[in-house]
């Protein structure tokens, strides 16, 4: 790897940013889904919940633990995870297969609550988060590993943060939410290099952004 840029060749002989390695599931994650713009409700409050686990650990730990998180917390679905009580918490923390870590386990329920204030407001999760994005002028136009090992937060990030606290969220500092940006493609920090930056900003452009319907 040219650490100048951050990109490295594979084995296979795709272009990748540094940190997959050479773990074939973490390759998987870097080209098929980080970055990749999602508007599902379900899937953006999972990786929310599971940004907020990661903190403390690698994501990989995260990435190989979280078919056993999607069983704990009902596939993340945020009508189903409101009903959640306290046997139910009691459940996960008893569950190996998952981060044991009693408040962020509460905090995935608490979340859920918050999450459908949020979508009875703006009509859905996504509409909310969508309105965060950061303007196209404000991005770099070229990304390289120095660069990017300083992005662990945005004026975005900070801004998403902090409203979210005030509605009563946790675990959702600003280095958890620009990490949720990075990887449900409100912005690409694939490196300029990498095979996936380019398919990247091809799919950010046909990608049809929801509309809170408080602007609709």
């Amino acid at each position: 790897m040219n650490l100048k840029d951050g990109v490295q060749e594979s084995a296979d002989g795709v272009f990748r940013c540094w940190w997959p390695g050479l773990d074939e599931e973490y390759q998987r994650y870097h080209d098929e889904e980080w970055g990749h713009p999602v508007d599902s409700d379900t899937r953006l409050f999972e990786k929310i919940c599971l940004e907020g686990f990661q903190a403390g650990l690698s994501w990989l730990t995260i990435l190989r633990k979280r078919d056993n998180f999607r069983k704990a917390f009902a596939g993340f679905d945020i009508d189903k995870l409101v009903k959640f009580d306290d046997v139910d918490v009691d459940t996960c923390l008893d569950n190996k297969g998952i981060v044991r870590h009693r408040k962020k386990i509460e905090s995935v329920i608490n979340n859920a609550h918050r999450a459908i204030e949020l979508r009875e407001e703006f009509g859905s999760l996504a509409a909310y988060v969508w309105q965060y994005e950061p303007k196209a002028e404000d991005r770099p136009t070229t990304l390289d590993w120095k660069t990017a090992r300083k992005m662990t937060t945005s004026t975005e990030s900070v801004a998403m943060s902090r409203d979210l606290k005030k509605r009563g969220w946790s675990f959702v500092g600003p280095t958890t939410v620009y990490a949720f940006m990075q990887s449900m493609g409100m912005v690409n920090d694939h490196l300029t290099g990498c095979d996936c930056r380019d398919m990247i900003e091809q799919k950010r452009a046909e990608f049809i952004r929801p509309v809170p319907k408080t602007a609709a």
